[in-house]
């Protein structure tokens, strides 16, 4: 009998044990839930919880804005400075390599022709002090030679016109004849050589233009 009521009284003494315990979880869990319901449910935790998840700026005072300006100010005159030092140093780099580059040009041109004087005085010399036409002569044609090769260092090229096609961007016109032998417009003399550099024209060919055979007239009158 007394087994039989052990038995019976164990699982009451239990259960009640467990109904205690869930008693008390649920009374903890209602009072947590209330009393966060009480800290965000007020009005003034609502409004401290939106104000401190924006980023609102902070109130200065005007003499605090005026040194702010001022120092932005500052920052701004000295980067002034610095990039008008730069520009300016910018501006020596390049007239000075301007300067270099010119004349390093002006003395490429120069050099070739150095010879060419050179071989002018000799010739000079010797007509003063010699009678030969030919060793003169000869002489001569070697300043020739080594001016032309002067010239073609330079890329610069003559421009031949005679029994060419007038053309007036290389030829300058000095005056027209009649030719029995020179079609009309075609060159028939040439004065003076033009000289091309590349594309671009350096002098242009100093020129007389054939006016075709004489009229008449004209020959009447000659």
């Amino acid at each position: 009998m007394t087994n039989n009521h052990s038995k019976h009284k164990n699982p009451d003494h239990q259960n009640g044990e467990w109904d205690v315990a869930d008693s008390k979880n649920e009374t903890g869990s209602t009072e947590a839930a209330a009393e966060q319901k009480n800290e965000t449910g007020s009005p003034e935790a609502a409004v401290e919880a939106v104000e401190a998840n924006l980023d609102l700026p902070v109130e200065v005072s005007p003499q605090q804005r005026i040194t702010s300006l001022e120092e932005e100010l500052a920052g701004a005159h000295d980067r002034y400075l610095r990039l008008q030092a730069e520009y300016q140093n910018y501006r020596k780099r390049v007239t000075k390599d301007i300067s270099t580059a010119r004349f390093l040009a002006l003395a490429e041109s120069a050099m070739p022709f150095l010879q060419v004087s050179d071989y002018l005085n000799m010739a000079m010399t010797a007509a003063e002090t010699s009678d030969n036409l030919d060793a003169i002569r000869q002489g001569l044609k070697m300043i020739m030679g080594e001016f032309q090769k002067a010239m073609n260092e330079l890329g610069i090229e003559k421009v031949n016109a005679v029994g060419e096609q007038f053309n007036p961007e290389l030829h300058d016109a000095l005056a027209h004849e009649a030719s029995n032998d020179i079609p009309e417009g075609k060159v028939s003399k040439q004065w003076s050589c033009g000289y091309k550099l590349g594309e671009r024209l350096l002098r242009p060919a100093k020129v007389v233009v054939s006016s075709g055979p004489a009229k008449a007239a004209d020959k009447q009158e000659g």
